[in-house]
């Protein structure tokens, strides 16, 4: 499954609110973030991701300028580089962690105009980061043999 489409964010949702036992230790989030993979000859993937309390309420394809809390934004090929280490290793690791990489802002970069928006990535990210590493599972399944 590419990682620059609607379907694989539905499925991350999916897979988020079927497993709340995950997200309950990390406490309720409310937030409202836009993805953004931008493709090497242009053209961009953005998606919407609504997430309240411990689910994922929705993901819809959207403007990459739309507004929002915050944006993370990168290459494709750097949200690839995350979804593959988590893959790899079941979970993000090192510099592989959305917090690492929007903290570096060298490939995915943090954005919003609203500076308590911002600061919802700070304060649910790792509610963040498990939604993404419900990817290990969706896509370990694709790659097994």
């Amino acid at each position: 499954m590419r990682i620059d489409t609607i379907d694989f964010f539905a499925a991350l949702a999916t897979e988020m609110n079927a497993n709340p036992e995950r997200y309950q230790p990390l406490g309720e989030a409310d937030m409202d973030a836009v993805i953004v993979m931008r493709h090497p000859g242009g053209g961009v993937f953005a998606v919407r991701c609504a997430f309240e309390g411990i689910r994922c309420e929705h993901v819809v394809e959207t403007d990459p300028d739309s507004p929002c809390e915050y944006r993370l934004v990168g290459p494709r090929a750097a949200w690839q580089a995350m979804f593959d280490d988590i893959v790899e290793h079941g979970r993000a690791t090192g510099l592989q962690t959305i917090n690492s990489l929007a903290l570096l802002g060298d490939d995915i970069a943090l954005g919003g105009s609203d500076p308590m928006g911002l600061d919802k990535f700070s304060r649910f990210n790792q509610t963040l980061q498990e939604f993404f590493d419900g990817a290990g599972k969706m896509l370990a399944l694709e790659v097994a043999p």
